[in-house]
């Protein structure tokens, strides 16, 4: 009598960390990139689709295992941009220190604002992450300390120390490295018991703290690391740009980006912000590089006609391709 392979533990503890090795593959895979092209358009392509797929799978968190839509990413990602340039100019604090203090910053706002916005939900808890970016972008631009209107520029030189490189090379390999760190994050924090317990808030709170869930702390756990890591990024990304400004730090259209690329893809899902991101990211570049100056809006329609046919034929996202599959085979 032959035992049934899926009792085996050796060979769920290989399933259980399959998700990790396929990660770390993909990453060499990434880090690997510039040997095969030195075109500096196709690396600023593959960076930026690191750096959404990244802010998808920190928003998903709050808005795929946890349920609660927020259109306010944006202003978790200007509080560690202008956490770390400010400790970098004022206090000389290397952003290997200020990147993730910047973080810190983003998940301590997080805790002070979700405690009382979290006990609502649906569209009135979207409409209170809306107004964050405006609180964001008027605070920050009637700071005369914060750089104001006129916004910040972090120094040019090569000060690796400082994070600070004329070729743009470091910066793609940093982002790697950060982004399957940045993966490993969600993994690990969706396949805890806190993990368990945000799929169950989700599906039924009610139920849930019947069960003895305490709710309202694991909310608050989920929003701040969703925070924290989308402060990291800002911190990083501030560092990339050298320039950042209240505008274009506390966006909403790059907020409702960090939405799309997690909802397309398959939000609440490991994968789901990556594969969001490695289709409408790509394709914004491309469409617009090709297009955006003489199209007349054709790079932008084409865009948009993806999103709208992946929403309307893909309604679960690009993950639930796969199940569709094995059903459709089975």
């Amino acid at each position: 009598m032959q035992a049934d392979p899926s009792l085996d533990p050796a060979a769920g503890r290989w399933r259980a960390r399959a998700p990790l090795l396929l990660a770390a593959g993909l990453a060499l895979l990434m880090a690997l990139a510039p040997v095969f092209t030195h075109d500096g358009f196709i690396l600023q392509v593959l960076f930026k689709t690191l750096l959404f797929g990244a802010l998808g799978a920190s928003w998903s968190l709050v808005g795929g295992f946890l349920g609660r839509i927020s259109f306010g990413h944006g202003f978790f990602l200007g509080v560690g941009a202008y956490t770390t340039v400010l400790l970098m100019l004022d206090l000389h604090v290397s952003p290997l220190l200020g990147i993730p203090l910047g973080g810190l910053a983003a998940a301590a706002v997080a805790w002070l604002i979700a405690a009382p916005t979290l006990r609502l939900s649906g569209h009135y808890f979207a409409m209170i992450t809306i107004g964050l970016l405006q609180i964001g972008l008027l605070g920050t631009t009637n700071l005369s300390w914060a750089g104001g209107a006129s916004g910040l520029s972090v120094p040019i030189g090569d000060h690796p120390w400082m994070l600070l490189f004329r070729n743009r090379m470091p910066y793609y390999l940093i982002a790697v490295v950060l982004a399957l760190l940045s993966f490993a994050a969600v993994y690990f924090s969706t396949r805890s018991r806190l993990g368990y317990y945000w799929r169950a808030i989700s599906g039924d709170e009610a139920a849930a703290r019947s069960l003895g869930v305490s709710a309202q702390r694991c909310k608050l756990l989920g929003f701040a690391l969703s925070a924290a890591l989308t402060g990291v990024w800002g911190g990083f990304f501030a560092i990339y740009v050298g320039f950042i400004d209240p505008d274009s730090m506390f966006s909403l259209s790059t907020s409702v980006e960090i939405v799309l690329v997690a909802i397309l893809g398959g939000a609440g899902s490991l994968y789901g912000p990556w594969l969001g991101a490695a289709l409408l990211i790509p394709l914004g570049e491309i469409t617009r590089a090709a297009w955006g100056g003489s199209s007349g809006g054709a790079d932008v329609l084409v865009y948009g006609l993806v999103i709208v046919a992946v929403t309307m034929f893909i309604p679960g996202g690009l993950t639930t391709l796969r199940r569709r599959h094995g059903v459709a085979r089975g």
